[in-house]
């Protein structure tokens, strides 16, 4: 069985062999969002498929695709769609290529996700900046063995999302003219959306937005030393007495309405950190 440190320096390999090009920002693209790799004056693109231990996204509206480029003059490597747990992979491999961007050179891990809103003050469209998270799944990708090359085995998750990340993103914001709101992130497995009881018992327990990936991912790039930048794009409202059915092409669509904004922002933001 391969290690998970060979599995990472496998997947480096395969990435230096196609290009030389040293990040320091990396990039998680998130449902509907993967147009930002559209700024990205591009090194090099690889597949994901053709990198060894990648998972390989199964959801339509995620691609396949690691982009190494440029984005505000910064040196970024952005993963255009991300997996799930819900899609049979389980925390660690969902992480893998966290650790890799790491090993690339990264020393920042910007997030964004679709979620939905639990607090009456948001709104469908909203972008918020996470503050914090809670973790309902039971899952993490840190279980088992550690490497305490990779990270230590009890790693703090005090201020996880950076606070000095956060105070530019809301500064950056306030300066493009775009809404910005904040709140805490809660992870939930899916891939079915929740009930109107679930909503209020989210609520009751603090959150603020609901979704389905951006946890392992964090707790991962904390374990291994990194800042990290969380945003949400919230695409439908979990308020339980105004529920209202919602399906995929919903959330992609509010979704591509935010995009010009979220990448506004994010690009910007990577010019000021």
């Amino acid at each position: 069985m391969i290690g998970l440190k060979q599995k990472i320096q496998e997947s480096v390999q395969a990435i230096r062999n196609r290009t030389a090009f040293k990040p320091e920002i990396g990039i998680i693209l998130g449902t509907g969002l993967g147009r930002l790799a559209d700024n990205i004056q591009a090194d090099t693109t690889i597949p994901y498929a053709t990198i060894p231990h990648f998972p390989i996204p199964t959801v339509e509206s995620h691609g396949g695709r690691l982009i190494l480029g440029m984005i505000n003059n910064r040196p970024v490597v952005a993963m255009q769609g991300r997996v799930h747990y819900y899609e049979g992979y389980e925390p660690q491999e969902i992480t893998h290529p966290v650790r890799v961007m790491k090993e690339l050179g990264i020393h920042t891990l910007i997030v964004s996700n679709a979620a939905g809103g639990l607090n009456p003050e948001f709104q469908a469209g909203d972008i918020a900046v996470i503050t914090d998270h809670i973790n309902l799944t039971s899952l993490n990708p840190l279980r088992g063995p550690n490497d305490e090359t990779l990270g230590p085995r009890f790693p703090d998750m005090f201020q996880c999302y950076d606070p000095a990340l956060i105070k530019i993103a809301q500064e950056t914001a306030r300066d493009l003219g775009i809404r910005l709101v904040k709140g805490v992130y809660a992870w939930l497995t899916g891939p079915n959306l929740e009930t109107a009881a679930e909503y209020r018992y989210l609520r009751i327990i603090g959150a603020d937005l609901v979704g389905m990936s951006t946890v392992p991912e964090t707790i991962v790039a904390r374990h291994a030393g990194l800042r990290v930048l969380g945003f949400s794009v919230i695409t439908d409202m979990g308020i339980p007495e105004q529920l209202k059915p919602v399906d995929l092409a919903t959330v992609l669509k509010v979704a591509s309405q935010a995009e010009p904004r979220l990448t506004r922002l994010v690009s910007e933001v990577i010019g000021r950190i």
